[in-house]
């Protein structure tokens, strides 16, 4: 069967080291007159040779614990005794460390490291290793599950050599691109190949990926792709395969999505993108005609929920044809377009309604927070105000919404107004309508009772937040992670 699989950590089975001494002074690489794009090169070896110093080997350490032995011998059996001396082993005696391998590119001098997020996810230490041979701990920056990307930062403590972005939009199928990292754990190795297709994606709304045949194998995650002017385009990241290996079809998010989480994550640690707060769906031949447009270009808004947008006045049924003053072509293209803008800022939506254009000032809230992945501020407004939690917004239960839902006056709880459909929550089958019984198994009655359990569970610890929900009279817990 076919597999969409992400090509780090791959176990460590071996390594060939290379012992290859390369000057502190070396920053950036100059490369002589660049190849154009449409040409065939002679010979990528003056390339792989000025851009290989700032590619790196990455190893994580990660300590897993063995599920205690659950085996239950009766009292009075003659290997009692056996059972219990094992049942008292000390934790070491049930911990294993498992280690992978990936890859990575220094970005500048003081030592930033881009990696994907898979290639160093719950690693206890991470640990960098130059083209040099030098080997250095590694601290993680952040990092962004979404685009599957991560920043580290090591201290060398010497100017390290480092490889620019380029600009991944201009990049056309059928240029020329190379990839360098550390495949099945064979060192630092070299492949070249073209760009096969763009804008593909996998799961992710944030997705952008360029095709490309140059083989990109497991330890290659989070190395870089370049173009012939040694600007590095994209971050393989997973490739299509049935057998686990390379069969041409590889993956790597472009580069001007790349940098602009990159960014993020060196300046704050973590990502703060633009939230719209519309359900949005693409337009059809058949629905553009119903509504008088001459194109599909746009993105029909299906739904409103409690956020920026209805604050703003966007309603059911307008057709976002501009934002911040760029045309919007698709839903992918708005959703990528918000995420891009300041939280906080105040932009200009262009909307048709009803046959005529409507501009709307809208003042964007913050992705994270809508959906639960940052905690809200506590302590300050009406306990008995909406809330946001797993991208589900949350309200008071009263008459209003009783009607809406179609809710009995028995039922008691906090009812969800809105979920949005890329959260954990819409994966786990909670949609508008639905009532919040239970959290943790405390009975909640507003919204802030809500995100008061998972503050506590969030301090204590724990991993999951417990819910019983009810819908149409029945009952059923779900568990969410924090």
């Amino acid at each position: 069967m076919t597999e969409i699989l992400l090509p780090a950590k791959r176990p460590i089975a071996g390594r060939v080291m290379r012992n290859v001494t390369i000057a502190a002074t070396a920053l950036m690489f100059s490369l002589g007159a660049p190849l154009s794009a449409q040409d065939n090169p002679g010979s990528l070896a003056d390339l792989a040779e000025s851009v290989s110093p700032a590619v790196v080997n990455i190893t994580t350490s990660t300590v897993v614990r063995e599920a205690a032995n659950d085996l239950v011998v009766p009292e009075g059996s003659p290997f009692e005794d056996l059972f219990r001396d094992f049942q008292n082993q000390t934790p070491d005696q049930r911990e294993r460390r498992g280690s992978a391998l990936g890859s990575g590119f220094i970005i500048s001098a003081d030592g930033y490291v881009v990696t994907n997020n898979h290639v160093i996810a719950d690693a206890d230490q991470i640990e960098i290793e130059l083209f040099s041979g030098e080997v250095f701990s590694a601290e993680l920056v952040g990092a962004d599950p979404r685009t599957d990307l991560a920043l580290l930062k090591i201290d060398a403590g010497f100017d390290l050599p480092f490889v620019p972005f380029g600009d991944s939009d201009v990049m056309r199928v059928g240029d020329w691109v190379l990839a360098i990292g550390n495949p099945l754990g064979q060192g630092f190795s070299v492949s070249a190949g073209i760009v096969s297709a763009r804008n593909r994606t996998l799961s992710g709304n944030y997705d952008d990926f360029i095709q490309t045949d140059a083989a990109i194998n497991r330890g290659n995650s989070g190395g870089p792709l370049f173009n012939m002017q040694g600007e590095v385009v994209g971050v393989n990241t997973a490739i299509l395969s049935p057998s686990g290996g390379s069969i041409g079809i590889g993956f790597s998010m472009a580069s001007n999505v790349v940098s602009g989480v990159v960014d993020q994550l060196r300046e704050f640690g973590e990502t703060r993108r633009g939230w719209l707060g519309v359900r949005i769906q693409n337009l059809t031949p058949e629905i553009a005609e119903s509504l008088g447009l001459d194109s599909v270009d746009g993105a029909l808004v299906s739904d409103v929920p409690d956020g920026p947008a209805r604050d703003a006045g966007i309603e059911a049924g307008d057709v976002i044809l501009k934002f911040a003053g760029l045309d919007i072509a698709s839903t992918r293209e708005l959703v990528r377009r918000v995420a891009e803008a300041p939280v906080g800022e105040e932009v200009s939506v262009e909307v048709m309604r009803n046959g005529q254009i409507v501009e709307l000032a809208v003042k964007l809230g913050r992705l994270e927070e809508a959906m639960g992945d940052v905690q809200p501020e506590l302590g300050q407004g009406n306990s008995s105000a909406p809330a946001e939690a797993y991208g589900m917004s949350l309200s008071l239960l009263d008459n209003d919404l009783r009607g809406q839902f179609g809710l009995g006056s028995d039922e008691t709880g906090v009812v969800i107004t809105a979920v949005e459909p890329s959260s954990e929550a819409a994966g786990k089958g909670l949609r508008a309508g639905d009532i919040i019984v239970e959290v943790n198994q405390e009975l909640v009655s507003r919204p802030s009772d809500i995100v008061d359990q998972i503050r506590r569970a969030t301090d204590s610890g724990r991993r999951t937040v417990l819910m019983l929900v009810r819908r149409d009279g029945n009952g059923r817990f779900v568990a969410l992670a924090l």
